[in-house]
């Protein structure tokens, strides 16, 4: 039996090649209303895991939170209800998923703060290819401002040193591997996109492309960007020697979770379709 998508073949195709795609008016209204009362309940209430990223003279402030969809209840509706575990599956062609967690990023207008170009799986606590982030703006954000990404660059085969940015530090993360290209200082090198987005809109991509911005807001603008990252079906629990962020492996091996099996258990639930 041929398995239903609410994508097509050209859009999973696209996905495969490009490491990203821009899904247009994917969630519905009423689910980012109902994200927008959750990162409110969020700010209020943050988690221990939050973060003040940078706070500049004029206490402009980027908010980051994670793994708070346990907490708050907003959060939690959306996973577990909305289509967005479908649209997972759907990207990765996959019957099933498992959701690994949320990130909420919060900058005041005006905020300049840039996130360095980077990839994401290799903070991560486990390991695989089959993976999509879902970077969903809940206010209009213009293409200066949104996240960038360098298409392709999830199937180049260089590891890449990746630069611990979370706390402020500039550490290796896998000092024995290549020095990560400086995307920012040569630009015109690399195929970069982006777009403007409304609420509704989501940017899919697959952790291992390198991507980052998110800066430059206008005086008059703020970010505020739900995220969910989700694992198809190679990828395995890996504790590694440094750098994950978030770091995963206290909470996994509580779960009685090893490394090399497909995490699973209430608190990375599996979506099946």
């Amino acid at each position: 039996m041929t398995r239903s998508s609410t994508l097509s073949p050209e859009q999973v195709s696209k996905f495969d090649s490009d490491g990203v795609i821009l899904l247009r008016n994917s969630v519905s209204a009423p689910w980012i209303d109902l994200l927008a009362r959750g990162l409110e309940r969020n700010i209020t209430t943050p988690t221990p895991r939050h973060r003040i990223w940078n706070r500049d003279a004029q206490g402009r402030t980027c908010f980051y939170d994670s793994q708070a969809w346990q907490v708050i209840p907003e959060y939690r509706q959306f996973i577990e209800n909305s289509p967005i575990a479908k649209t997972a599956a759907d990207v990765l062609d996959t019957n099933q998923v498992n959701f690994f967690f949320d990130a909420v990023f919060v900058r005041t207008p005006g905020m300049q703060f840039r996130t360095p170009f980077h990839q994401d799986e290799p903070y991560w606590s486990v390991k695989g290819f089959d993976t999509c982030s879902i970077w969903m703006p809940l206010v209009a954000v213009e293409k200066k401002s949104a996240l960038e990404f360098v298409r392709g660059s999830h199937r180049w085969p260089q590891q890449f040193q990746q630069v611990d940015f979370g706390d402020g530090r500039k550490d290796a993360i896998g000092e024995t591997y290549e020095p990560f290209p400086d995307i920012e200082g040569n630009r015109d090198h690399y195929d970069i996109v982006s777009w403007d987005m409304e609420p509704g809109d989501c940017a899919v991509f697959n952790a291992r492309i390198i991507h980052g911005g998110s800066g430059n807001l206008a005086g008059d603008r703020e970010l505020k960007v739900f995220n969910t990252q989700w694992l198809g079906d190679d990828v395995r629990v890996c504790f590694r020697p440094e750098g994950m962020d978030p770091d995963h492996s206290g909470l996994m091996q509580g779960l009685g979770l090893k490394p090399g099996q497909r995490i699973g258990t209430d608190t990375y639930p599996r979506f099946e379709f």
